[in-house]
Order: structure tokens, then C-alpha cells, then sequence
């Protein structure tokens, strides 16, 4: 009896990887889905990991539907150091001395759930005339007023807090900086990341937490958001979509 073709799959998307790699990675393991269309629905960052949804044959005329399912989140967030892209993958934002042993304010998670409209983050995919934001980042032409989207964060549980050594994550940075191909400024980024991180005495508070939210809605723009609400910035570690809602 043949096999019945799926119309769509969940992968792991490594860290690392972008989704398309990813997508490709899968496609090597089924050599009987050569030659039929496939994609996937919701981007990750390179640095995030987790649940990616493909869609197969037919099944990708309907993308848009699947864009739009919530989806589920484990965030690991530093405080004390803010990046240009709110992540691991960014330059130490000049303006902002990292701030080793900063103990953060209990901060209570709650009040970020609901809807609000959240503003992209300078380096994403977002469009803007036609051009990608991150190539005007690059470029040093961002729009005065940046492109905001309404999103949901429907609930955020807090599920560690804990103190990371400096070394500890500066190896685990250049570990996951090591693992993204192509041309994301990793020399300049790492430079500063050696710079900020070289005190063997010093360390960072951590907070990680799940969300459930609806597409679309940035990580590491919330844990932005939470760092500079409580007063010492923060960016994301590390991010893995744990789920994503199919209705």
C-alpha cells in the first residue's frame, strides 16, 4: 500500500541554521518528495531553534493560514547588556556599559501580557519600499518611524532565575555565533562580546520564561522591552519555539 504524503511536517531547526536551511535538511531525508514543492511557515531567527512547520505539495498554497497560528516559546534572557538585535548576534549597544553582578527587579511578567502593537526589531526581515530592515540597519537608513505590528502575548510563566559566570557565557555565545553561516558582522560581534565579557569574577542575572503568543510576536523584542522597563536592559540568549498551536 503507498504511502500516504503528508501535507505538512514539524522539524527541528537547529541553531544556527535558517529556516530554509533547515527545510533543505529535511528534504535530503525524504528522497521521495523530490521534485515537489515544499516551504515553511514562520520564520526563526538564526539563532533561535526549535519547531519549524513545512508545508508539502498542494499544501503550500495555503501558507497564509498557517502564518497566522499562536505559537509557544522558552526564552532565556541576560540582564545587564543590551545588543543592537536584542540577541546574541548583535554588537554591545555603545551607549550601554554591561553590568556585571546588576541584580534586576523582581519583575513581574504579567504585565506583558495582552495586546499591543510591538515595533520591529531594526534587524529583521521586515520590508520597508521594497528593502529588508536589516540591510538599512547595515546601511545606517533606518526609517524615522519604524513598522509596528499587533500582537498578543496570551501568558509568560516564569520558569528559572539564575546567575551565569562571565566565561561561561561568553563561551556560550561564541559557541552559538560559531554556528551561523553568511555575513551577520560575527568578527566585529565577537570582538565585542571578548571586550565586555573578559572579567573571570563577574557574572549575569538570567531569567527564563515561556510565552504563549500569537504569530509574529518578537522574543527578543520582549526581552528587550523587560530590560529597559526594568532599568538595566537585557538581551535574549536563547530562544526555542516549543510549540506551534495548529487549530
Amino acid at each position: 500500500m503507498a504511502r500516504k504524503q503528508e501535507k505538512s511536517i514539524f522539524v527541528a531547526k537547529q541553531p544556527g541554521e535558517t529556516p530554509l536551511e533547515a527545510l533543505e535538511r529535511y528534504r535530503l531525508t525524504r528522497p521521495e518528495l523530490k521534485g515537489l514543492p515544499m516551504t515553511y511557515a514562520g520564520r526563526l531567527d538564526p539563532m533561535a531553534e526549535g519547531t519549524l512547520l513545512i508545508l508539502i505539495g498542494d499544501e503550500c498554497k495555503n501558507k497564509e493560514r498557517y502564518l497566522k497560528l499562536d505559537k509557544e516559546y522558552e526564552v532565556e534572557m541576560v540582564f545587564g547588556i543590551t545588543t543592537d538585535t536584542y540577541d546574541a548576534l548583535g554588537l554591545v549597544d555603545s551607549d550601554t556599559n554591561a553590568r556585571a553582578e546588576v541584580i534586576p527587579p523582581k519583575v513581574n511578567l504579567n504585565k506583558y501580557t495582552g495586546k499591543f502593537s510591538q515595533e520591529y526589531p531594526a534587524y529583521s526581515s521586515k520590508t520597508v519600499d521594497g528593502v529588508q530592515l536589516h540591510t538599512l540597519a547595515r546601511a545606517g537608513e533606518l526609517p524615522d518611524e519604524m513598522p509596528v505590528k499587533d500582537v498578543e502575548i496570551y501568558s509568560i510563566e516564569r520558569l528559572d532565575d539564575c546567575k551565569i559566570p562571565a566565561l561561561e557565557l561568553k563561551k556560550d555565545i561564541t559557541t552559538r555565533i560559531a554556528l551561523v553561516r553568511g555575513d551577520f558582522r560575527q568578527k566585529e560581534i565577537l570582538a565585542k562580546w571578548d571586550e565586555v565579557l573578559s572579567d573571570p569574577g563577574s557574572g549575569f542575572y538570567a531569567t527564563k520564561m515561556r510565552v504563549k503568543c500569537s504569530s509574529g510576536t518578537y522574543m527578543r523584542s520582549l526581552a528587550h522591552r523587560i530590560g529597559q522597563e526594568a532599568g538595566v536592559g537585557a538581551f535574549a540568549l536563547s530562544i526555542k519555539r516549543t510549540k506551534i498551536l495548529v487549530k
